[in-house]
């Protein structure tokens, strides 16, 4: 169980840590516009990102 979840966590950070190691200026414009946008916009993008997650998850389970 605790491997699943360790291993999970790896992934994760592998994938968040691809888009500023291989197009830092491209995600740092990013990170900039997500600062502007509203609370409203982050909570639907966290929402949809959420829900994505979980019928993944399910899928593979």
């Amino acid at each position: 169980m605790f491997e699943s979840l360790w291993l999970a966590v790896g992934l994760m950070l592998i994938f968040e840590g691809v888009g500023p190691l291989l197009f830092p200026n491209r995600w740092s414009g990013y990170m900039k516009m997500m600062i502007e946008e509203g609370p409203a916009s982050l909570r639907r993008i966290g929402g949809v990102l959420c829900v994505v997650g979980l019928i993944v998850v399910y899928n593979f389970w």
